[in-house]
């Protein structure tokens, strides 16, 4: 089996990596988060230029008709410079959403608005003391007239308050559908705020918001958005094995460059082999993002792929982020150095869709269905 990526994709991410660079490469990242809306609309205008944010979609819809690892390079090269844009947000997981349970009408507007980068789609679905659930649960939908409204509160909504559309996960009569909710619809309240990491999320009040039913039909949507998320986790797996990258890069030739008692760092054993721990969490975390990727290719199952693959994402972003704050000594532990940067970033990631102890118990659930060893012979 060939492992290598094939020109196409190598200049894909050569190219991600050289507009990120740019923009990110020098921290300015700095003052890029720390003005509204969280990251550099002209970076997301030229991603849109080349066709990065309409990648998963169908050409049809205004897209690119790429898969999951074009997504997945991306996603890397966003990790590697903490990039703020919202890349897996809009384009993975509300655009995802879009194009699976969406009409063709409903794909042509939004996905097309999203790939030509005038729109920031996001998907509002967590909700406050509700955990990781792929149903929703305190926000109804109640018919009026030709269309919805929606009352509730989400809770938190990634870039929620910079979005141009929602799409809202709902409850009717049991059930939960999705709707579409304009930036300025009547009713909507969005307080946004800075989290820990420097990006931007916000609480959203609906009170009677007008919304859209998205798709056709009465199906419940649980398992769509189980899926959705699923993908999004893969895509944000990859995200963190771009940062878990740089801050391994950046802690080895720290310790290559800082002196102590007249040698370089590097030359104390101890510390050489902290580090090649750290290497070995990377490249294993690397190879299940990888391998989680080609299970969605093929259509495998996504979810337990996905389990799987933020369950190591967990445990590698936790080693190698505190080892790389405690082996650039005090300098790690200050606002002002990067590296305490990736370490919050890899904090956030392993939070936003479930952590590595939900997906432990998502994959314990299920020990009984998997194969023996005996099977497998």
């Amino acid at each position: 089996m060939d492992f290598n990526h094939d020109s196409e994709q190598n200049a894909l991410r050569e190219a991600v990596a050289a507009l990120l660079n740019r923009s990110y490469g020098d921290d300015q990242r700095r003052s890029v988060t720390a003005t509204e809306p969280g990251f550099d609309e002209k970076t997301w205008a030229q991603l849109a230029e080349m066709g990065v944010l309409g990648l998963p979609f169908a050409e049809a819809d205004g897209g690119m008709g790429a898969g999951p690892v074009e997504v997945a390079l991306v996603a890397g090269e966003i990790g590697k410079v903490l990039a703020p844009e919202p890349f897996v947000e809009t384009v993975v997981l509300a655009g995802g959403l879009v194009a699976d349970v969406g009409t063709a009408t409903q794909r042509a507007e939004v996905l097309g608005a999203i790939a030509e980068g005038t729109s920031v789609v996001v998907l509002a679905h967590a909700e406050p003391k509700v955990r990781w659930s792929a149903s929703a649960h305190g926000v109804t939908a109640t018919p009026a007239g030709d269309g919805w409204t929606l009352t509730g509160v989400k809770e938190p909504v990634q870039h929620g308050a910079r979005a141009n559309l929602l799409v809202v996960s709902a409850v009717v009569d049991g059930t939960t559908r999705l709707f579409m909710v304009a930036g300025d619809a009547e009713g909507l309240t969005r307080t946004g705020y800075r989290t820990h990491d420097s990006g931007r999320a916000a609480k959203i009040d609906l009170a009677g918001t007008p919304a859209t039913l998205l798709g056709e039909g009465d199906d419940d949507r649980t398992g769509a958005i189980a899926l959705a998320l699923a993908r999004a986790q893969i895509a944000y797996c990859h995200e963190a094995v771009g940062a878990m990258d740089t801050a391994l890069t950046m802690t080895s030739e720290y310790l290559k460059a800082r002196k102590q008692f007249g040698v370089t760092l590097n030359k104390f054993q101890a510390l050489t082999f902290r580090a090649a721990d750290m290497y070995v969490s990377l490249e294993l975390v690397r190879s299940v993002a990888l391998w989680a990727t080609m299970v969605l290719e093929a259509g495998g199952d996504v979810l337990a792929a996905a389990d799987r693959a933020s369950l190591q994402t967990s445990k590698a972003g936790r080693h190698i982020g505190k080892e790389a704050i405690q082996l650039h000594g005090g300098i790690g532990m200050t606002a002002e150095y990067k590296v305490g940067h990736y370490t919050s970033r890899l904090t956030a990631l392993d939070h936003l869709l479930g952590d590595g102890d939900r997906a432990l118990g998502h994959l314990a659930k299920g020990v009984g269905s998997y194969e023996t060893v005996e099977a497998l012979r």
